[in-house]
């Protein structure tokens, strides 16, 4: 059950990073109502929050984690490049959209394989 929650919110978070993006070239007043200041911190607060217990439900923390650390520094990335990419104007923009996006699909990736050096 956990994990159906954790992915949903996984989707929920990806939604609403692409669809701010989109609102902040198209509509950018809108981003300053108070459901699009709030909404992201909660589903990520949530998404985050059942990520932790899925670790300690998986007992994931008493063997081999690399992998974790692997997902901590895709997830710190994404959250530096969502960050620049919504403050951010032109081109900028939207080279630290194209990394955010590469974070969030190496982290699940990583995720999946349970090895963060899939690449090599």
């Amino acid at each position: 059950m956990i994990k159906i929650i954790h992915l949903s919110f996984i989707l929920l978070s990806i939604f609403s990073f692409v669809g701010r993006v989109i609102l902040s070239e198209t509509h950018p007043a809108l981003l300053k109502q108070p459901l699009f200041k709030i909404a992201p911190h909660v589903i990520d607060s949530l998404l985050l929050l059942s990520g932790i217990i899925l670790v300690f439900q998986g007992s994931w923390l008493s063997g081999e984690n690399a992998w974790l650390v692997g997902k901590v520094l895709g997830l710190l990335g994404y959250i530096g490049l969502g960050v620049v990419t919504l403050r951010t104007r032109g081109t900028n923009r939207w080279l630290a959209f194209a990394g955010a996006m590469a974070c969030f699909v190496y982290i699940g990736i990583v995720a999946v394989t349970k090895n963060p050096l899939f690449f090599l």
